[in-house]
């Protein structure tokens, strides 16, 4: 990404910034990984105890929040007809923890200073009694995503870790984070990292790209990421950070309460998923299917490709595939046609699934899928991460990167013979018995006919048994339908692991369909 002049930063940070002068200094990695280094060698400092009272959660409930608007007007970089801008979300409500933020061109840096008449306050009788040294709770990136001339929605990076990002016709669904840590864990809370301090790059008027670091902190370790995004048909953002666990010394001094951490999730994806064509667990609405992802695809080191579609079971769970170097995983949204979900409020079928490609090799580890009980659809209740088997060391920088695709994969293709369709119930002849559909399609198994059709291997859990596997050609859309039947063992109060591929001649030529079947 080209960057202007040093000299040239943003009029409107100048003008707001009245005292704080524009420091000489080179910001990429290296910078913020040496500010998140020192941080590491002391005690967490949560940024909660700079907050005004004014904007605390029992003096500035969700009406008035809402009434706090950024106005367009004033976004960074909008004055210069740049192309990408920046707008910023006030402090307060359920963001508790002011971002302190800072622009930066190739050779300095200033910051970009609270000021509150960015914003406009609505009924709540805010002006003037937010301090110039608060900070904001985060930003959203504007670009002209669809339209020339027509700044919409690119991104936005709010709420401790999490960030949404969009591609060209997509609405916002999942998100992301830097860092999940102890996610899914039973004997002890999730923890969750923040992005503390922002540098944006002023971008150059040519440019297609914006580049973004942050620092990232939390009880448990500090660490430095860098974003460079990338707007399109499928908005891709390369992600390199580094990390430094932080000693036990510094964590028990901000949290006496804390254990050793156990789980250290890179590049987690959180969405959400109520039911689906699969879901067994029937909830009173009007709509076919509601999430914003319906299954987990991972690639694995062997080259094998797992699709494991989501649920939403009354219980939580928990469930990890080992891998010796993934290749790539994602939360995806397969369905895309308007009639199942049939919500004209909630366009479920143009959120991206995203995609997670690592640079280098991660090594060992555990893809992780979390899946939470939920009885609407306001709760996020779907996480998937990598976690490392081998955790660095107190103060010992861990660096990894990753690409990733905020897709509908209109312009490329994750996966080729695919799943598209689980489908479960009861066997009409035993109730107790289940009946599943699985639907394959690609162009491999386009070139398979009737009278040579592919064969399915099936496979479950000592806690089941399957006792019935057939495969039909589906004479109205061309796919192979596998039909399983399988019964539960007596007793058995513990999830089915259920695997199913097609295969021709020894070759497998599907992805992996997995699954785990929960007891009502």
């Amino acid at each position: 990404m080209r960057l202007p002049l040093p000299t040239v930063l943003s009029l409107a940070v100048l003008l707001s910034a009245a005292s704080l002068r524009a420091a000489a200094v080179e910001i990429n990695l290296e910078y913020v990984a040496r500010r998140a280094e020192e941080r590491a060698r002391k005690p967490f400092r949560s940024p909660k105890a700079d907050l005004p009272d004014v904007l605390k959660q029992d003096q500035l409930d969700y009406d008035k929040y809402r009434e706090i608007r950024f106005r367009r007007d004033r976004a960074l970089w909008a004055g210069e007809r740049l192309p990408f801008w920046v707008e910023f979300f006030h402090p307060g409500y359920l963001y508790q923890e002011p971002v302190r933020m800072n622009e930066f061109t190739l050779t300095h840096a200033q910051p970009i200073r609270f000021v509150q008449e960015f914003f406009n306050y609505g009924t709540t009788k805010l002006e003037r009694k937010v301090p110039a040294n608060t900070g904001y709770a985060g930003f959203r990136l504007l670009y002209e995503l669809n339209k020339p001339d027509q700044m919409d929605e690119l991104g936005a990076f709010l709420g401790a870790s999490y960030f949404r990002l969009l591609g060209k016709g997509q609405r916002y669904g999942q998100s992301a984070r830097g860092l999940a840590i102890d996610c899914g864990e039973t004997d002890r809370p999730e923890e969750f990292p923040i992005f503390t301090d922002w540098w944006l790059g002023k971008p150059h008027k040519d440019d297609e790209r914006i580049r973004l670091y942050a620092i990232l902190d939390s009880v448990s370790c500090a660490g430095a990421f860098c974003f460079v995004i990338q707007p399109g048909e499928t908005t891709i953002a390369d992600v390199d950070a580094v990390i430094y666990l932080r000693n036990d010394a510094e964590i028990l001094a901000a949290d006496p309460s804390r254990k050793p951490l156990r789980t250290l999730g890179l590049a987690p994806l959180t969405s959400m998923f109520w039911f689906g064509e699969n879901s067994e667990r029937k909830f009173d609405d009007y709509r076919p299917e509601v999430h914003d992802s319906d299954g987990l695809l991972v690639r694995m080191d062997n080259g094998e490709v797992l699709w494991r579609p989501l649920n939403n079971a009354s219980v939580m769970r928990h469930q990890s595939f080992g891998t010796k170097g993934v290749r790539g995983y994602g939360l995806l949204q397969r369905d895309r046609n308007f009639n199942n979900y049939q919500d004209i409020f909630n366009y479920y079928h143009l959120v991206p699934s995203v995609w997670i490609e690592p640079r280098g090799n991660w090594g060992e580890g555990d893809i992780h899928l979390l899946e939470l009980s939920t009885v609407y659809e306001g709760l996020d209740n779907i996480v998937a991460f990598f976690d490392p088997r081998k955790k660095p060391a107190p103060l010992e920088p861990f660096r990894f990167g990753y690409t990733m695709f905020w897709t509908r994969e209109t312009d490329r293709r994750l996966s080729e013979n695919i799943v598209t369709g689980t489908r479960i119930g009861a066997d009409g002849r035993d109730r107790a018995k289940r009946e599943i559909c699985i639907d394959f399609k690609g162009p491999k198994l386009d070139s398979f006919t009737e009278a040579d059709p592919p064969q399915s291997i099936a496979s479950c859990s000592p806690n089941g048994v399957i006792y019935e596997n057939l495969v039909f050609r589906n004479p109205f859309d061309g796919s192979w339908r596998v039909v399983l039947k399988m019964q539960p063992k007596e007793g058995n109060t513990e999830p089915v692991d259920l695997r199913c591929t097609l295969q021709k001649s020894g070759e497998i030529v599907s992805e992996t369909w997995t699954y785990l079947w929960s007891p009502p």
